[in-house]
């Protein structure tokens, strides 16, 4: 695999996991920046990395840069990809991509337009169980499928100032965990749902503390989500058909899948499916990240992502929430 110069942007603990990741995969890490300098000299040594920069926008602008790898607040994603896109380099953007989908469309058109590849960082997109999974439902086993059931629950600690709760950095469940648990139901739905059904709790700052969310499409399936920031739950995901359901635990980064038949009622079967390492997530992701850059094409993954932000944005509405520097949602 040709080898690429990767710059990232920000030093948190996902970047960190990233450029460990990064390292394996490609080799090495090309560009670090950060405004904290630092930070940013105590990452670059750890990671082996011999470029730094405090201004994200002169890395971008560095010539030598091929892909542009994002890990900073939501809030500052837009301005970075945009950036990026239009230096001529490729994108690797955490999620949430961006806070809404008038952002997203814009950035996913112009990606197009400079024939550059621009990606979400969902680990599920790239386990491959899911492989396994999707071969299933299209061999028919589970028969037509109805329902899709999916939880994320985190336990966040109570402190209004983080930035898991600032509204200003639009903080809440939905924007932090509820993009991996709508990519999943979108995954395992046959079309984009166009009925949005919703409940939340509001955190004192304004933000989704918790929320229950029901989807339907055209085909009449249906994807019911429970999200929380104050309540851990299970990752976990079913899906449901006519035959049979699948279960998948820890779905973000899955490596089986727990199949039950239910066709006869007085005789269901079961098998697990079985399929990588949950330990090599975002070596996977890297790995997709350069094959698209390759071969030119992101196996529609950035079309699964343009749906979730849509759906993303579909809930915020029947909430009425903004945020303070989002007019138009």
């Amino acid at each position: 695999m040709k080898k690429y110069n990767w710059g990232m942007i920000g030093t948190g603990w996902i970047a960190h996991e990233m450029a460990d990741a990064i390292n394996d995969v490609n080799g090495q890490v090309y560009a670090v920046a950060d405004v904290n300098e630092d930070m940013l000299k105590k990452f670059a040594a750890e990671k082996h990395i011999a470029k730094t920069f405090t201004d994200a926008n002169a890395m971008i602008a560095d010539p030598n840069v091929d892909v542009i790898y994002i890990a900073t607040p939501h809030t500052y994603h837009f301005g970075y990809i945009k950036a990026a896109l239009n230096a001529g380099k490729h994108v690797f953007c955490e999620k949430a991509i961006t806070v809404n989908a008038r952002q997203f469309d814009e950035v996913q058109q112009l990606a197009a337009d400079k024939h550059l590849i621009l990606t979400e960082g969902f680990t599920l997109y790239h386990m491959p169980i899911y492989n396994q999974v999707r071969d299933l439902i299209a061999s028919g086993k589970l028969g037509e499928i109805k329902l899709v059931q999916v939880n994320f629950g985190s336990l966040k600690d109570y402190d209004p100032k983080n930035r898991f709760f600032n509204k200003q950095l639009a903080g809440g469940a939905l924007l932090d965990i509820g993009g991996y648990a709508t990519a999943f139901a979108r995954t395992f739905l046959a079309s984009q749902p166009n009925t949005t059904l919703t409940t939340v709790k509001f955190f004192e700052t304004g933000v989704d503390e918790q929320s229950g969310i029901i989807l339907k499409n055209d085909e009449e399936q249906l994807a019911v989500m429970a999200l929380s920031m104050r309540a851990k739950q299970p990752k976990r995901g079913v899906i449901s058909g006519t035959k049979g359901y699948v279960e998948i635990n820890n779905y973000p980064r899955a490596t089986s899948a727990e199949v039950t038949y239910t066709e006869d009622a007085h005789a269901s079967q079961s098998e697990t499916l079985t399929a990588g390492d949950a330990d090599q997530a975002l070596r996977y992701e890297v790995r997709d990240m350069q094959r698209y850059i390759e071969t030119g094409h992101d196996d529609g993954q950035l079309a699964t992502s343009h749906d979730v932000s849509h759906i993303l944005n579909s809930v915020r509405n029947a909430w009425g929430m903004k945020y303070p520097f989002d007019n138009q949602i």
